[in-house]
């Protein structure tokens, strides 16, 4: 479920404001009465409704092993040892740990629940065919990407995010929310809004609405190194709305591209051409491939593997 704002794991993709922070602090409602969950920034999903809803979407299957993150007391878990052959739950607060394995002592569940206690983004994980989660909110882009980063890849994933997150991965270019992050993610996976979920839906109420989006891994994945094709997106959509060329001329691009260019020269044995003007060079990519005047903000996953292979060709890299 989706978790306030902790300063411990952030996310420079994504940030919840400090304002929010601060909010999240003030009322009665800041804590679980239960267990002293702001350590975690941890909200409890309450509806049974909004739980089955959730692992429906999954349509998971007798034979599947489910990771589940941030399980909290268990409310999606025990609705997930119901369907499935087996869940790792990974739970950072011990207290929570014990309170599920608690849930399911002495039932045919406990046989299918291994719990791991630690940071899902840093823990060595299983096999798994299903990926369901209440993620916290400092971990939300993190989570993503060791998701998609794993090997084997799952079958598919359920989130639960803060919704201008969720907002964020699914957007579409030419939106107002195209961005790094919904390509990057895009470049590996279908994303898809599920649901809203509103905020009374916890126990106790985050100060945000989220939402559920699904997941699923393109297989084979596309054969492009992330660092690459995240070095160009970070060129190109950190300034969205100025043109390729504009974008390209911002302080210090060039002079990582012809370092990053002679270093390629060097590893392949090659001697480069001390007159060649870099500047006139990459002006000379861009015109070829007709995305001069283009603005990031409207290209989408394929310009940008376009525009990749293009300087790939003359020898031109990004990591």
């Amino acid at each position: 479920m989706p978790r306030a704002t902790s300063g411990k794991l952030s996310s420079a993709a994504h940030k919840p404001s400090p304002k929010g922070k601060e909010r999240a602090s003030e009322g009665a409602g800041a804590q679980n009465p239960l267990f002293n969950t702001e350590r975690f920034g941890q909200h409890i999903l309450k509806n049974p409704a909004v739980a089955q809803a959730i692992v429906d979407k999954a349509n998971l299957r007798p034979t599947d092993i489910v990771m589940e993150v941030g399980p909290g007391t268990g409310n999606l878990t025990v609705r997930i040892l119901e369907k499935a052959k087996l869940c790792t739950a990974v739970e950072m607060d011990p207290r929570m740990a014990a309170e599920l394995t608690k849930r399911v002592q002495g039932k045919p569940e406990q046989r299918k629940l291994n719990i791991i206690i630690g940071d899902f983004v840093k823990a060595d994980l299983p096999y798994f065919d299903v990926c369901i989660s209440n993620t916290p909110y400092q971990i939300s882009s993190p989570l993503v990407f060791r998701l998609l980063s794993h090997r084997p890849l799952f079958r598919i994933a359920i989130l639960m995010f803060q919704l201008e997150f969720a907002q964020r991965l699914t957007a579409r270019p030419g939106s107002k929310l195209w961005s790094r992050l919904s390509a990057n993610v895009q470049l590996y996976a279908t994303v898809d809004h599920i649901m809203n979920v509103g905020k009374n839906n916890f126990r106790p109420p985050p100060n945000v609405e989220s939402a559920v989006v699904r997941i699923v891994p393109k297989d084979p994945p596309p054969p492009v190194r992330f660092e690459e094709f995240d070095g160009l997106t970070r060129i190109l959509l950190g300034t969205r709305n100025r043109t390729c060329h504009a974008s390209f001329q911002s302080k210090g691009v060039y002079e990582l591209l012809e370092a990053n260019w002679k270093a390629w020269c060097s590893e392949n044995n090659k001697v480069p051409d001390g007159d060649v003007d870099f500047k006139k060079k990459v002006d000379g990519i861009l015109e070829a491939t007709g995305f001069t005047h283009s603005r990031a903000a409207k290209m989408d996953v394929d310009d940008f593997l376009k525009l990749l292979h293009a300087f790939h060709e003359q020898g031109i890299h990004f990591a």
